[in-house]
């Protein structure tokens, strides 16, 4: 049963429906290896145990009829804690909403339950998911797999962590300028971001409405699939068949090269040649107006962020992490004419992204610029963890800028992840070639 934290979220859905795998037995083991684990409390901010069992008990009797709802029924995932979760806390790894607790789960939630999901608890995460680091003294920081003095990546940094550390078979989180990819790729885990409006938020404790997406942290392109289908209640992308041989990516070389550590360059251009050989066409591509869109992020986030939280921030604002509770506070230096204005260079600069990119399958880049950073010298060390966190979500942010689909993927080096960028709506394509990408790598 020791295999069962390490298998993908798929191998035991069909495990469970050939018979082999009991789901309460493995709601059980999964329950087990969290509250025994030493890093339970970093991880986990609360573990609903009643719940779990009661839906791993309602997934056996379905699964001994011949009635079960989808292949991830009975598999037991784990869920940020900025989704709603009827009668169990919700506080966004936040003290200012110490005690919330819902009375209904978020739409997506429903979904997975209905699709026969086991869900585990509420993860840790970055104080009102507005950090990439994964670093939070006010409740939790959970450990990154490959370095346990490093931050695992945020803000879905326990959804990261459970998978990884093998106390989930799958984490959903969210993603609004690399949530979901920082914490996959510094984890070793494949990450989709969804594009913006296609995944439910409804329940879903707000940061950016027009940029919030919610997805998969997974072991497995298949997972990621079908944990995606899990949350819209719908039939998840046909993987078979796919192939490298023919396809033609796009290698961009601004933004996303710039100061650009060793371990991450060198993982990225080995996943190159590794592709090359799969039968991939590579081109090396330049969109100039990315960088101008670049430098509207710090208006359109900060605008957003603050202009929903501002009310709540400054009725206690002790009760936040400085750090955080500065980056917030910079919304304020923008006016609406500023916000607007940002938000119609934006449009003018997707434009053009989606005509440079028209005739490539995806468009590919380093995940992340830079590994894991140092907890303690990120606590401790103010211009190290400005410098390191914009660089953390430097490169994911592209995509939520250009309003893309997008998936990362480990390339073998650890902490080192290979990001590729989609069209928007494209996560069934996306995934496909993800598909071909991971067996290319493996």
């Amino acid at each position: 049963m020791q295999d069962w934290l390490t298998m993908t979220a798929c191998d035991l859905g069909r495990g469970i429906g050939m018979g082999q795998i009991d789901p309460v037995e493995l709601t059980e083991t999964y329950l087990s290896a969290i509250d025994a684990h030493p890093h339970r409390d970093r991880i986990y901010a609360r573990v609903t145990h009643d719940r779990a069992r009661a839906e791993a008990l309602a997934a056996q009797d379905r699964a001994k009829l011949g009635l079960r709802r989808s292949l991830l029924d009975g598999v037991p995932i784990s869920w940020k804690d900025l989704f709603d979760t009827a009668g169990t806390g919700t506080e966004a790894g936040s003290a200012l909403l110490k005690g919330r607790v819902p009375e209904a789960d978020a739409q997506v939630l429903r979904n997975a339950t209905a699709m026969g999901t086991v869900c585990l608890g509420k993860t840790h995460m970055s104080e009102l998911a507005f950090s990439g680091l994964g670093l939070n003294p006010v409740t939790a920081t959970p450990p990154c797999v490959n370095d346990e003095d490093a931050v695992p990546g945020g803000s879905s940094s326990g959804a990261g962590a459970s998978v990884a550390w093998g106390l989930a078979a799958g984490g959903i989180g969210s993603d609004t300028g690399g949530s979901v990819r920082i914490p996959s790729a510094w984890n070793d885990l494949v990450g989709l971001k969804t594009t913006a409006g296609r995944v439910s938020l409804e329940g879903v404790v707000p940061l950016c409405l027009k940029f919030d997406t919610v997805g998969p942290l997974a072991r497995s392109v298949e997972d990621a699939a079908h944990m995606l289908a899990a949350l819209e209640g719908t039939a998840p992308a046909d993987l078979r068949g796919a192939s490298l041989k023919g396809r033609r990516f796009a290698d961009l070389q601004n933004v996303a090269k710039d100061d650009l550590r060793e371990e991450p360059a060198k993982a990225y251009d080995d996943v190159l040649v590794c592709l090359k050989e799969a039968g991939a066409e590579i081109v090396p591509l330049e969109v100039p107006e990315l960088n101008d869109a670049m430098s509207l992020s710090g208006v359109l986030y900060t605008t957003e962020a603050y202009g929903l939280w501002r009310d709540v921030i400054e009725a206690n604002p002790e009760a936040m992490y400085p750090e955080i509770l500065e980056r917030f506070r910079t919304g304020k230096a923008y006016t609406g004419p500023d916000y607007v204005a940002a938000w119609s260079k934006l449009i003018a600069c997707r434009q053009a992204w989606d005509a440079a990119t028209a005739g490539f399958d995806a468009v590919l880049a380093p995940t992340a610029p830079i590994l894991p950073p140092n907890l303690d010298r990120l606590m401790n060390d103010h211009e190290y963890y400005v410098t390191e966190n914009l660089l953390a979500l430097r490169n994911t942010r592209i995509g939520n800028l250009m309003g893309l689909a997008a998936l990362t993927l480990p390339t073998g080096t650890p902490g080192c992840g290979l990001m590729m960028l989609g069209y928007p709506g494209s996560e069934e394509a996306l995934l496909r070639l993800g598909s071909a990408v991971e067996t290319a790598l493996t």
